[in-house]
Protein backbone atom coordinates (compact mmCIF):
# COMPACT_ATOMS: atom_id res chain seq x y z
CA UNK A 1 0.00 0.00 0.00
CA UNK A 2 1.21 3.53 0.01
CA UNK A 3 2.98 5.27 2.65
CA UNK A 4 0.65 7.01 5.10
CA UNK A 5 2.82 9.94 5.52
CA UNK A 6 0.97 12.47 3.63
CA UNK A 7 -1.76 11.75 5.43
CA UNK A 8 -2.89 12.04 9.10
CA UNK A 9 -5.31 8.81 9.61
CA UNK A 10 -4.75 5.62 8.02
CA UNK A 11 -7.50 4.58 5.44
CA UNK A 12 -9.32 2.14 3.84
CA UNK A 13 -10.84 1.81 0.74
CA UNK A 14 -14.46 -0.36 -0.65
CA UNK A 15 -14.25 -0.14 -4.52
CA UNK A 16 -17.79 -1.38 -5.64
CA UNK A 17 -17.29 -3.29 -8.56
CA UNK A 18 -20.94 -5.51 -8.22
CA UNK A 19 -23.27 -3.58 -11.06
CA UNK A 20 -24.41 -5.76 -13.85
CA UNK A 21 -23.93 -3.04 -16.45
CA UNK A 22 -27.29 -3.67 -18.39
CA UNK A 23 -27.72 -0.16 -19.76
CA UNK A 24 -24.55 -1.04 -21.82
CA UNK A 25 -25.49 -3.79 -23.06
CA UNK A 26 -22.64 -5.78 -22.24
CA UNK A 27 -21.69 -9.18 -22.45
CA UNK A 28 -19.36 -9.03 -18.52
CA UNK A 29 -20.24 -7.08 -15.86
CA UNK A 30 -19.98 -3.15 -15.69
CA UNK A 31 -16.74 -2.82 -14.40
CA UNK A 32 -15.02 -5.26 -16.36
CA UNK A 33 -15.58 -3.58 -19.50
CA UNK A 34 -12.89 -2.64 -21.57
CA UNK A 35 -12.13 0.97 -21.40
CA UNK A 36 -8.83 1.51 -23.73
CA UNK A 37 -8.05 -2.44 -23.67
CA UNK A 38 -8.44 -2.83 -19.57
CA UNK A 39 -11.52 -2.85 -17.80
CA UNK A 40 -13.19 0.43 -15.54
CA UNK A 41 -12.23 -1.27 -12.68
CA UNK A 42 -7.84 -1.37 -13.68
CA UNK A 43 -8.30 2.25 -14.18
CA UNK A 44 -10.15 3.09 -10.75
CA UNK A 45 -7.51 1.43 -8.92
CA UNK A 46 -4.80 3.68 -11.00
CA UNK A 47 -6.30 6.41 -8.79
CA UNK A 48 -6.95 4.59 -5.77
CA UNK A 49 -3.60 2.60 -5.09
CA UNK A 50 -2.24 6.63 -4.84
CA UNK A 51 -4.69 7.49 -1.80
CA UNK A 52 -2.36 9.03 1.07
CA UNK A 53 -2.58 7.37 3.75
CA UNK A 54 -3.86 4.07 2.46
CA UNK A 55 -3.90 0.86 4.35
CA UNK A 56 -6.97 -1.93 3.06
CA UNK A 57 -8.80 -2.23 0.03
CA UNK A 58 -11.22 -4.12 -1.03
CA UNK A 59 -12.77 -4.91 -4.21
CA UNK A 60 -16.77 -6.35 -4.39
CA UNK A 61 -17.84 -8.17 -7.43
CA UNK A 62 -20.59 -10.38 -8.70
CA UNK A 63 -20.67 -13.80 -8.44
CA UNK A 64 -18.15 -15.93 -10.07
CA UNK A 65 -15.98 -13.20 -10.27
CA UNK A 66 -14.00 -13.69 -7.73
CA UNK A 67 -10.87 -15.11 -8.47
CA UNK A 68 -8.68 -12.19 -10.32
CA UNK A 69 -7.16 -15.12 -11.57
CA UNK A 70 -10.36 -15.31 -14.20
CA UNK A 71 -9.86 -13.61 -18.05
CA UNK A 72 -11.98 -10.91 -16.88
CA UNK A 73 -9.45 -9.62 -14.71
CA UNK A 74 -6.72 -9.22 -17.65
CA UNK A 75 -5.08 -5.71 -17.28
CA UNK A 76 -6.29 -5.22 -13.95
CA UNK A 77 -3.30 -4.97 -11.50
CA UNK A 78 -4.27 -5.45 -7.94
CA UNK A 79 -2.60 -3.36 -5.27
CA UNK A 80 -0.39 -5.77 -2.56
CA UNK A 81 -2.93 -7.21 -0.21
CA UNK A 82 -6.29 -6.32 -1.92
CA UNK A 83 -9.20 -8.52 -0.96
CA UNK A 84 -11.42 -9.24 -3.19
CA UNK A 85 -15.16 -10.23 -1.85
CA UNK A 86 -18.36 -11.01 -3.42
CA UNK A 87 -21.53 -8.84 -3.27
CA UNK A 88 -25.09 -8.77 -2.51
CA UNK A 89 -28.29 -8.31 -4.44
CA UNK A 90 -28.16 -4.44 -3.39
CA UNK A 91 -25.52 -1.78 -3.44
CA UNK A 92 -25.86 -1.22 0.64
CA UNK A 93 -25.08 -5.11 0.80
CA UNK A 94 -22.05 -4.96 -1.28
CA UNK A 95 -20.69 -1.83 0.48
CA UNK A 96 -21.29 -3.89 3.80
CA UNK A 97 -19.34 -6.88 2.45
CA UNK A 98 -16.37 -4.66 1.23
CA UNK A 99 -16.40 -2.87 4.53
CA UNK A 100 -16.38 -6.19 6.62
CA UNK A 101 -12.76 -6.48 4.64
CA UNK A 102 -11.03 -3.73 4.82
CA UNK A 103 -10.58 -3.83 9.16
CA UNK A 104 -9.31 -1.67 11.85
CA UNK A 105 -8.81 1.55 10.00
CA UNK A 106 -9.91 5.45 10.80
CA UNK A 107 -11.08 6.47 7.43
CA UNK A 108 -13.52 4.09 4.91
CA UNK A 109 -13.67 5.68 1.22
CA UNK A 110 -16.71 3.56 -0.80
CA UNK A 111 -16.24 4.61 -4.57
CA UNK A 112 -17.81 3.28 -7.24
CA UNK A 113 -15.65 0.86 -10.03
CA UNK A 114 -17.78 3.04 -12.94
CA UNK A 115 -16.52 6.33 -11.90
CA UNK A 116 -13.15 5.29 -13.01
CA UNK A 117 -11.90 8.67 -14.09
CA UNK A 118 -12.24 10.42 -10.70
CA UNK A 119 -8.77 12.29 -10.16
CA UNK A 120 -6.95 11.79 -7.15
CA UNK A 121 -7.15 15.43 -5.72
CA UNK A 122 -11.34 14.12 -5.37
CA UNK A 123 -10.10 11.60 -3.19
CA UNK A 124 -6.99 13.48 -1.48
CA UNK A 125 -10.22 16.12 -0.70
CA UNK A 126 -12.55 14.09 0.96
CA UNK A 127 -9.53 12.13 3.17
CA UNK A 128 -8.79 15.68 4.63
CA UNK A 129 -11.87 16.74 5.16
CA UNK A 130 -12.63 13.49 7.41
CA UNK A 131 -8.99 13.26 9.05
CA UNK A 132 -10.01 16.93 9.56
CA UNK A 133 -12.87 16.12 11.96
CA UNK A 134 -15.91 16.01 10.42
CA UNK A 135 -18.73 12.44 10.16
CA UNK A 136 -17.75 12.09 6.76
CA UNK A 137 -17.16 13.71 3.58
CA UNK A 138 -18.49 13.51 -0.54
CA UNK A 139 -17.82 15.05 -3.39
CA UNK A 140 -20.52 17.16 -5.56
CA UNK A 141 -20.76 19.33 -8.22
CA UNK A 142 -23.35 22.50 -8.60
CA UNK A 143 -26.51 21.74 -11.01
CA UNK A 144 -26.67 23.40 -14.22
CA UNK A 145 -30.28 22.40 -14.80
CA UNK A 146 -33.36 23.55 -13.08
CA UNK A 147 -35.00 20.87 -11.25
CA UNK A 148 -38.54 20.37 -10.66
CA UNK A 149 -40.35 18.02 -8.12
CA UNK A 150 -43.19 16.16 -9.44
CA UNK A 151 -46.17 13.89 -7.83
CA UNK A 152 -47.19 10.28 -9.40
CA UNK A 153 -49.11 12.08 -12.51
CA UNK A 154 -46.06 13.89 -13.64
CA UNK A 155 -47.42 17.05 -12.73
CA UNK A 156 -44.76 19.95 -10.93
CA UNK A 157 -45.07 20.25 -7.57
CA UNK A 158 -42.34 22.44 -6.43
CA UNK A 159 -39.29 24.07 -8.09
CA UNK A 160 -35.86 23.51 -5.86
CA UNK A 161 -33.37 26.24 -5.17
CA UNK A 162 -30.66 25.13 -7.56
CA UNK A 163 -28.40 26.75 -5.89
CA UNK A 164 -28.59 24.33 -2.69
CA UNK A 165 -28.85 21.61 -4.52
CA UNK A 166 -25.48 19.24 -5.78
CA UNK A 167 -24.78 16.06 -7.92
CA UNK A 168 -23.14 13.80 -5.83
CA UNK A 169 -20.04 11.64 -6.60
CA UNK A 170 -17.57 9.00 -4.68
CA UNK A 171 -15.50 8.54 -3.43
CA UNK A 172 -17.42 9.45 -0.33
CA UNK A 173 -15.67 9.00 3.15
CA UNK A 174 -16.81 8.06 6.59
CA UNK A 175 -14.89 7.51 9.76
CA UNK A 176 -15.39 3.71 9.96
CA UNK A 177 -17.21 3.58 13.34
CA UNK A 178 -20.07 5.55 11.93
CA UNK A 179 -20.39 4.19 8.52
CA UNK A 180 -20.42 0.77 10.04
CA UNK A 181 -22.80 1.32 12.93
CA UNK A 182 -24.78 2.96 9.63
CA UNK A 183 -24.77 -0.60 7.74
CA UNK A 184 -25.82 -2.13 11.21
CA UNK A 185 -29.35 -0.14 11.12
CA UNK A 186 -30.40 -2.73 7.82
CA UNK A 187 -31.67 0.61 5.92
CA UNK A 188 -30.94 0.38 2.26
CA UNK A 189 -29.99 3.63 0.37
CA UNK A 190 -28.68 4.28 -2.86
CA UNK A 191 -25.83 5.85 -1.10
CA UNK A 192 -23.84 5.54 1.97
CA UNK A 193 -24.38 9.22 2.73
CA UNK A 194 -27.86 8.61 3.38
CA UNK A 195 -26.93 5.67 5.95
CA UNK A 196 -24.85 8.49 7.66
CA UNK A 197 -27.26 11.57 8.14
CA UNK A 198 -29.93 9.08 8.95
CA UNK A 199 -28.00 8.47 12.47
CA UNK A 200 -28.16 11.60 12.88
CA UNK A 201 -24.98 12.67 11.43
CA UNK A 202 -23.50 15.68 9.23
CA UNK A 203 -22.05 14.75 6.19
CA UNK A 204 -19.89 17.49 3.99
CA UNK A 205 -19.65 18.01 0.74
CA UNK A 206 -16.44 18.88 -0.80
CA UNK A 207 -15.49 19.93 -4.17
CA UNK A 208 -16.33 16.97 -6.89
CA UNK A 209 -15.01 16.41 -10.69
CA UNK A 210 -16.67 16.18 -13.66
CA UNK A 211 -14.45 13.78 -14.34
CA UNK A 212 -15.91 11.59 -12.04
CA UNK A 213 -18.64 10.90 -14.14
CA UNK A 214 -20.44 7.42 -13.67
CA UNK A 215 -19.71 5.31 -16.79
CA UNK A 216 -23.93 4.03 -17.06
CA UNK A 217 -24.66 4.05 -21.18
CA UNK A 218 -22.76 3.65 -24.38
CA UNK A 219 -22.47 7.72 -24.81
CA UNK A 220 -20.76 8.10 -20.94
CA UNK A 221 -18.18 4.91 -22.00
CA UNK A 222 -17.42 6.71 -25.43
CA UNK A 223 -17.07 10.08 -23.15
CA UNK A 224 -14.42 8.68 -21.10
CA UNK A 225 -12.85 6.96 -24.71
CA UNK A 226 -12.60 10.63 -25.31
CA UNK A 227 -10.74 11.16 -22.21
CA UNK A 228 -8.53 8.77 -22.32
CA UNK A 229 -7.01 9.08 -25.74
CA UNK A 230 -6.72 13.22 -25.19
CA UNK A 231 -4.60 12.59 -21.80
CA UNK A 232 -2.78 9.84 -23.56
CA UNK A 233 -2.19 12.83 -26.43
CA UNK A 234 -1.00 15.29 -24.27
CA UNK A 235 1.06 12.57 -22.67
CA UNK A 236 0.03 12.42 -19.40
CA UNK A 237 -2.25 9.43 -17.99
CA UNK A 238 -2.18 10.55 -14.31
CA UNK A 239 -6.05 11.80 -13.29
CA UNK A 240 -3.87 13.89 -10.49
CA UNK A 241 -6.64 17.41 -10.94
Amino acid sequence: MTDADAAPCSVGVVVVAAGSGSRLGATVPKAFVPLRGRPLLAHALDTVRQVPGLRALAVVVPAGLDDPAAPAWAGVDLPPDTVVVVGGSERTASVAAGLAAVGDVDVVLVHDAARCLTPLAVFERVVEAVCGGVAGAVPGIPLVDTVKSVDAEGVITGTPDRATLRAVQTPQGFVRELLVAAHGTGVVATDDAALVELGGHHVLVVDGDPLAFKVTTHDDLEHAERVLAQRAAAGTDRLRD
